[in-house]
């Protein structure tokens, strides 16, 4: 049997070295997030999605992994995983971790011994070549490397990396390789992990199959049948940043990943907010394949990266660039935007509810980042990506409550909007009208929605342009609406909702007049018909929660 319970869940993004340090060393660990379980619960996690955790130099934030066998000492001990694994699933929450197997670092023995003799085993295990090769493929950091072959003194040869020079890639065509991979997937999945986040899974492929994505997906369909024999519910979630026609090919018959990170559809929620319409994004879900049985979407609006804009057209990227990235160093790498999500959006709470909602509606597994449920900010002083990866606030105490430690992993944001002294959790916890309580409403009536998550999707028309609507019809039925625009509307639907209840919204409105209700600017209303007395058990337990 599949695993379904991926898609009725909320996956929380954590870059543990910045969540909460638990021994006063500056840096967040693994049993700082233990202790913040219980917040967790609270908001209606099922499951977090972890950030490298294995032994690393760190000079690309732990996905320059040096030893895929071991925790990097400043998270604890293997022990100490054991134990979150242990204490989440008590609260019903899974563990993901990262699988980062398209590189190695430069300082990993593989490579080491690779470099040092042409006959060694591990030389096959990268890309090596006596001049630089055109295989199509361009840095990933344009702005940081002007080519992704490296002249290697020692080895006599240059190596490929699409990403950084310290990150070379792995030759995954190599069945050795493979094999290595698998052994490094059962020791994680015997501690008792619900899957793995595949990192860079289109460049995977297509290490793969020599170039060819349709003859690389072998390789998906030997690191899920790996997982399945260790932990027959485990997903594997994929960062696929291809056209939507392609992703038939990650999905398979089920059998390669559980979730596909959809890019697609994250870039059109953007344009759709820039220009304040549901068009766009109602024309990116209707192009997007139907997942097959067991496999689902992966939706998010902002996560540890760039907001990379790639699947807009150029008129398109610039019109996103020019609402939410008006400045130069806001943008990166010549296609993406380096803010978290409510700087973009001005700090306003309405807006970001809204934006939350939105992405709650949609088909697919919602991700939220840590911090992105209060509305943190982002530090544009630090390089590249780093300006959306600093320490969780918690409190308006020292150190935002993260650390007791006089030097910290990564730089507060001491001084603005967004500061910790004013923006945290604990000023937000108990506030009715905040983002966290307004998130936590959402993310609970949510969970509490089945149909989402196990039904049909289907787009509504409505006669307001800013405002997006869309059913999910299972068992029960949900309608969900949001306004995307300033404006309060008055706007009519195609489908009438006599005998539905309203289960969440932005604020007070009266009932629909049959298929006809008013929206505030920015608002949004979740409504639901269902019949039965385990449908009102449902609606009644989710209640009970919030």
């Amino acid at each position: 049997m599949k695993a379904n319970w991926h898609r009725n869940t909320l996956i929380y993004q954590i870059d543990p070295s910045l969540f909460y340090d638990s021994n006063g060393d500056g840096r967040g660990d693994l049993k700082g997030i233990i202790r913040q379980l219980d917040y967790l619960q609270a908001l209606g996690v099922g499951a977090l999605w972890l950030m490298p955790l294995y032994r690393s130099p760190f000079k690309d934030a732990g996905y320059d992994v040096s030893d895929f066998l071991a925790l990097d000492p400043r998270f604890g001990s293997e022990e100490d995983l054991r134990q979150l694994i242990v204490k989440a699933g008590e609260r019903g929450i899974r563990v993901i971790l990262e699988l980062v197997v398209q590189h190695t670092c430069d300082q990993h023995p593989w490579f080491q011994r690779a470099r040092r003799d042409r006959n060694s085993v591990y030389r096959d295990y990268y890309l090596w070549s006596d001049t630089p090769v055109d295989d199509g493929n361009q840095p990933i950091f344009p702005s940081v490397e002007d080519s992704i072959w490296q002249w290697d003194e020692e080895a006599g040869q240059y190596y490929r990396h699409l990403f950084y020079r310290h990150e070379p890639d792995l030759n995954l065509a190599n069945p050795r390789v493979v094999e290595d991979i698998e052994r490094i997937m059962v020791h994680w999945l015997e501690l008792g992990i619900a899957g793995f986040r595949l990192d860079a899974a289109s460049h995977l492929v297509e290490q793969a199959g020599g170039g060819d994505e349709e003859q690389g997906v072998w390789l998906l369909e030997r690191l899920y049948r790996c997982m399945i024999r260790i932990n027959p519910e485990g997903i594997l979630m994929g960062e696929v940043d291809v056209e939507p026609e392609r992703y038939s090919h990650y999905f398979g018959a089920g059998d390669r990943l559980g979730l596909v990170l959809d890019f697609w559809v994250n870039n059109h929620i953007f344009l759709a907010l820039a220009r304040g319409e549901a068009q766009p994004l109602q024309r990116a879900i209707a192009r997007r394949p139907a997942p097959p049985d067991g496999a689902h979407y992966a939706v998010w609006l902002r996560n540890h990266d760039e907001l990379d804009l790639e699947r807009l057209s150029e008129e398109e990227r610039e019109e996103v660039m020019q609402a939410f990235a008006p400045e130069p160093d806001m943008r990166l790498y010549g296609r993406g935007i380096r803010r978290r999500l409510a700087p973009m959006l001005e700090g306003d709470v309405r807006r970001q509810a809204l934006a939350q909602s939105l992405l709650l509606s949609l088909p697919g597994t919602p991700i939220v980042r840590y911090g992105e449920e209060i509305g943190m900010g982002d530090d544009l002083s630090r390089p590249e990506r780093l300006s959306v990866r600093t320490p969780m606030q918690w409190n308006a105490e020292a150190n935002a409550g993260f650390s007791s430690a006089h030097h910290l992993a990564a730089p507060l944001i001491e001084h603005g909007p967004f500061a910790y002294t004013h923006l945290n959790v604990a000023r937000q916890q108990d506030d009715p009208e905040s983002l966290l309580a307004r998130t936590r409403r959402l993310l609970w009536a949510r969970s509490g929605l089945s149909e989402v998550g196990n039904g049909e999707a289907q787009l509504l028309t409505a006669d307001h342009r800013a405002v997006f609507a869309i059913a999910h019809v299972g068992q029960a039925t949900s309608v969900m609406l949001a306004n995307l625009g300033p404006e309060t509307v008055e706007v009519r639907l195609q489908t009438d909702l006599e005998g539905f209840e309203e289960i969440v919204s932005d604020s007070p409105y009266p009932a629909p007049e049959g298929a006809s209700m008013s929206l505030c600017g920015y608002g949004y209303r979740w409504f639901r018909y269902a019949g039965s007395e385990q449908q009102q058990g449902d609606r009644q337990e989710t209640a009970d929660h919030q």
